[in-house]
Order: C-alpha cells, then sequence, then structure tokens
C-alpha cells in the first residue's frame, strides 16, 4: 500500500509505502509525477536491500538502528540553511550500507561514530530516500519543514528571501514581537512605528539601526516591508489590517482579530484576493501550563472530556488604559477571552452551537468594562465550557478545571514572589500577579491518585517561527485566521447575550 502526500505548491509527490514496493510501482509512481520528484519513506525503508529499488534510489539499506530512540538529524546547509542545531527525532531507522557516487545526502544521523544518510537525492532516477519512519516525519514540525526544503533543493527552486517586518504601535507587547524579530531566522526587523517618540527611542535601545516613524501611511508604503504586525488598539485592527493587506503586506494582528465577525470576514476575504498572509497573535496557545493541559487530554489521560471551567481574574481595580474601556477594547469579554476562549476551543474541536453570557457591574464604575464576567459555551458534541474573568474575585477558583470520564485535571494557580535587596540593603518583596506565572497543573484519576504533571516546554518564539516557516517555506501554521475569527464570533455572542438577560445565542 502507499499514500501519496503533496506538498504545498505541489513541489514533489511523498511516497509513503506500508510495505515493501515492486520496483514496478515505484516506475509506476515515477512516470505519474511527471516533473515532481518523488521521496520514499515508511515501511519501504526496512528492507529495500533485497530488491532492486537501489538502483533507483542509489542507496542500498544494511542493518537496523537499535530500538527506537532520540535521533540527532543533521542537515546540510543547502536543503536547510536556516537550521538551528540538529534535529532531535525519536525513532529507530535502517542503517545505510552503501551510498551511489551520484547520490547527494542531504540529512545524516550519528551512530557509533559513522554518519549515516537518512535524506538523499537521485537526480538520474528523480527519486530520493527517507529512511526515517514516516510517524517521525510528520508529527515533527522541522522534520517536515526539511522534507519541503528538499523538494525546493532538488528542483532548484530558492526560498524567499527574509521577511521584512514592520512594528505597527510599539506598546506593551512591542518588545516580544521586537525579541522575536530579532531572533527568529527569516525575520528580520525593518521598521517600527509609533505616534510616541519615547516608545520608538524604547523600540531603538534594542534595534538601534531600526527605521522609525510616527506615520502609519509610510510604514504601509513601504516598500522595504514584507509584513506588518499590528499592535494597536483592538478596535482599529481591522482598519489596519484592511488598509495593510491592501498595499500587499502579510498582516499580523495582535487578538482579539476584530470587534465583530463581519470585520473579521472582511479581513479574510481581503487577503484571499491579493494572495497575503492575514494571522492573528494567539500567543497563549505556547503558554506551558496550556501546553501540559492540551497534551494530558488528547493523550486520553482523563478519558473523554465532557467539562471545561477556565478562570481568570483577581480583586482589585481594572488598569485605567484602554483595556477597560469597552468601546475601545470590546469589552472584558474580549480582553482576556481573546486568550481563553481560543484555548477552549483548542481544547475540543468541536463547532459551537451556543453561548449564553451575563456581565456584572457593581463596583468599579469609573470604567466601562464589566467588573465580573461568565461566559458559557456548548458545543456540537455535548462538551459545556465555561470562561469566567473577574476583578471581583476575593478568592481564586483554579485557572482550568477539567472533568473526563477517566478522571479530572485541575491547574491551581501559583502566588510566586521575587526576593531583591534595596539600596540601603533592606529586603524587597514583588508579587507577581497570578496570571504572570504558569498554574501547576494535577491529575487526578478515578481512585483519588493525584499526579503534578511534568510542564511541557514551550519552545521559544512558537509562533514568530512557524510565522518564518509559512512565509519563507510554505508550511502549514497551526494558527489559523479562521479559527481567530471563530474566536471573535463566539465572543461577539457572548456579549449579545449578556446584553440580552443571558439568552442564548448561536455565533455567526
Amino acid at each position: 500500500m502507499v499514500v501519496t502526500r503533496d506538498l504545498k505548491s505541489a513541489d514533489a509527490i511523498v511516497a509513503i509505502f506500508a510495505s515493501v514496493p515492486e520496483e514496478s510501482d515505484l516506475v509506476s509512481l515515477r512516470e505519474q509525477a511527471g516533473q515532481r520528484p518523488v521521496l520514499i519513506t515508511g515501511a519501504a525503508t526496512n528492507d529495500l536491500a533485497s530488491r532492486s529499488i537501489p538502483e533507483l534510489t542509489g542507496v542500498r539499506i544494511g542493518s537496523r538502528s537499535p530500538a527506537s530512540h532520540e535521533v540527532r538529524v543533521r542537515r546540510v546547509a543547502a536543503v536547510d540553511p536556516r537550521a538551528e542545531g540538529d534535529l532531535l527525532v525519536h525513532t529507530a531507522w535502517p542503517l545505510v550500507d552503501k551510498v551511489a557516487d551520484d547520490v547527494e545526502v542531504l540529512a545524516t544521523a550519528n551512530v557509533a561514530f559513522t554518519d549515516h544518510p537518512v535524506l538523499t537525492w537521485r537526480a538520474s532516477s528523480g527519486i530520493g530516500l527517507l529512511s526515517l519512519s514516516s510517524d517521525a516525519v510528520w508529527s515533527n514540525r522541522d522534520m517536515l519543514r526539511t522534507v519541503q526544503r528538499w523538494a525546493r533543493h532538488v528542483r532548484g527552486i530558492s526560498e524567499a528571501s527574509t521577511v521584512r517586518v514592520g512594528l505597527l504601535a510599539y506598546g506593551a507587547i512591542g518588545h516580544e514581537h521586537l525579541s522575536a524579530c530579532v531572533a527568529v531566522p527569516g525575520l528580520e526587523l525593518a521598521a517600527v512605528c509609533d505616534r510616541s517618540q519615547a516608545r520608538l527611542d524604547a523600540a531603538l535601545v534594542d534595534a538601534p539601526d531600526v527605521m522609525t516613524t510616527t506615520d502609519g501611511t509610510e510604514l504601509l508604503n513601504s516598500p522595504d516591508i514584507d509584513l506588518v504586525i499590528i499592535s494597536t488598539p483592538p478596535d482599529t485592527h481591522a482598519m489596519w489590517a484592511l488598509r495593510a493587506l491592501e498595499a500587499g503586506k502579510n498582516v499580523v494582528m495582535e487578538k482579539p482579530m476584530a470587534l465583530t465577525s463581519a470585520e473579521c470576514d472582511a479581513v479574510l476575504d481581503i487577503a484571499r484576493t491579493v494572495g497575503k498572509t492575514a494571522l492573528v497573535y494567539q500567543n497563549r496557545r505556547w503558554d506551558s501550563d496550556f501546553l501540559t493541559l492540551k497534551r494530558a487530554v488528547d493523550s486520553g489521560r482523563i478519558g473523554d472530556m465532557f467539562h471545561l471551567e477556565t478562570f481568570v481574574g483577581g480583586f482589585g481595580h481594572p488598569c485605567n488604559y484602554w483595556h477597560s474601556d469597552a468601546s475601545i477594547s470590546g469589552g472584558a469579554i474580549f480582553d482576556w477571552g481573546s486568550h481563553f476562549i481560543d484555548q477552549i476551543m483548542q481544547l475540543n474541536g468541536s463547532p459551537v452551537t451556543s453561548v449564553t453570557a451575563t456581565n456584572y457591574k457593581r463596583r468599579w464604575l469609573d470604567v466601562t468594562n464589566a467588573d465580573h464576567s461568565v461566559v458559557n459555551v456548548s458545543f456540537e458534541n455535548g462538551v459545556n465550557a465555561e470562561f469566567i474573568h473577574s476583578d471581583l474575585a476575593a478568592i481564586l477558583k483554579p485557572k482550568y478545571y477539567v472533568l473526563g470520564t477517566d478522571g479530572a485535571i485541575v491547574g491551581n494557580w501559583r502566588h510566586e514572589r521575587l526576593l531583591s535587596r534595596t539600596g540601603i540593603g533592606t529586603m524587597a518583596e514583588e508579587l507577581f500577579a497570578p496570571a504572570d506565572a504558569p498554574a501547576d497543573l494535577t491529575l487526578v484519576n478515578s481512585d483519588g491518585d493525584r499526579t503534578l504533571l511534568a510542564p511541557v516546554q514551550p519552545r521559544e518564539h512558537g509562533f514568530h517561527r512557524e510565522l518564518a516557516d509559512q512565509l519563507v517555506a510554505g508550511l502549514p501554521l497551526s494558527v489559523r485566521p479562521e479559527q481567530s475569527r471563530d474566536v471573535v464570533a463566539v465572543m461577539e455572542a457572548a456579549e449579545l447575550s449578556a446584553a440580552s438577560g443571558s439568552a442564548p445565542v448561536t455565533p455567526l
């Protein structure tokens, strides 16, 4: 059996063989591929020595590596010019016994101080070989990126040049985007725009050579900008995104994508029309506690999840910035909900059937956001989820409370503090807001046994790395703009429900 997998832009055919193929199968596949190269992987790589396939691949397999273990794959610069160190893949693979002189070796793994080819190309036959198992490839984003770059390399297709980034507004999140653009291969910070000269000066401290401007139109019209990251207040996200897309730029918007689903749809329509990328910076998908929770749920540690609660907040006056102005932020539900409702929808991929919500206004009358908001989301598969944001919570609920048919997971807030010395040598103590630290996740099984889950360590600048991969090499993204649009639709429905006495509302 063979399963073929087309890479983006039809760069190549990847043939995943479940069993060792006949030579005639490969010849037929090569004919069907036309001018596209063919890459063989899967179970076929386990027994190539007994067939005449080495005549096509130029590679003869000898023995097999020890049992599945961590493999360090080293790529040559020709196939992955942006490679950062070795690739780590947990698998076992066949050891190459001989490689023909006309075979190009593009990645190797070392066993017993010997480099064994794991990714090759033979131009005379138009066939390459990836001796790692297919599961190890498709579950490892960096390995998938390497396969795609193999396809482009063997066809003589150069990758796009470095993506030049312009930051539109340099507020609280600005330094995070600046740091990522400096650190991630494939991204280059080219310009920063803000109406405040003080903020521009702050950006120049970390990026002294970057171009600065106080004029957003100048940034959008600059031929030296490929991508605009929009960090303006939420009520202007859609307006700036539309202008940037119409100017031929790719776009990343801070969350929420917009304040209405109609605005989101307008952005997506223009992006499709002009052939550009429009994404939302859903950075909380890379939080350690969320990644830990998602891994536990997806792997069935609690059986089938059927109930999920999330909470954020405390007791204190909201900030006096635009975050607390409902006409600009969209309201309290939009502010933190852009993170937590997105996480809820990632934990349960079923369509949303209805939303109910309640907003309370009891104490902080000098701001227009609600003091306490409760959102209930019902899904087609029967799962129910709740999100609470509160500035009136004198005692905190767990950040996560998840029930499944075989157990539960509780995410308790941590109360961290930083101790230091003052200028005269006395102790200074700084308390962190609970939301500034990942929650501790405890798995409780049906017998009551409790296990503190080991935290998943996210890769630094995970979103921006995927962004560079997509714009430079065409790889798919885990954050899709349609998902961010649906988050806005749920929050929009929640605000409509709260305004109508908590009546159920179906998201648009």
